[in-house]
């Protein structure tokens, strides 16, 4: 599903920015949900699960340092 349509008008931020903004924040977020799920997995002597979430979180924590780069490189600083 596409839009033809920018809203940055709106929000007073190019949705390609925007966009970029809100993956970061939701890479943060989720290493802290996932987090958690890591203590519930852990709680529950269940290694295989709770090594699962750890791969899952350091991919989010990747995701989150590389958006995060190209947010700074962008944005002067």
């Amino acid at each position: 599903m596409t839009s033809d349509t920018e809203t940055g008008g709106i929000t007073g931020t190019k949705d390609k920015d925007y966009n970029l903004i809100w993956y970061v924040e939701s890479c943060l977020a989720n290493a802290l949900r996932l987090e958690t799920y890591i203590q519930d997995a852990e709680r529950e002597n269940d290694s295989e699960v709770a090594e699962l979430f750890r791969k899952a979180q350091a991919d989010s924590r990747k995701g989150a340092e590389l958006g995060k780069r190209l947010l700074g490189s962008r944005m002067g600083g």
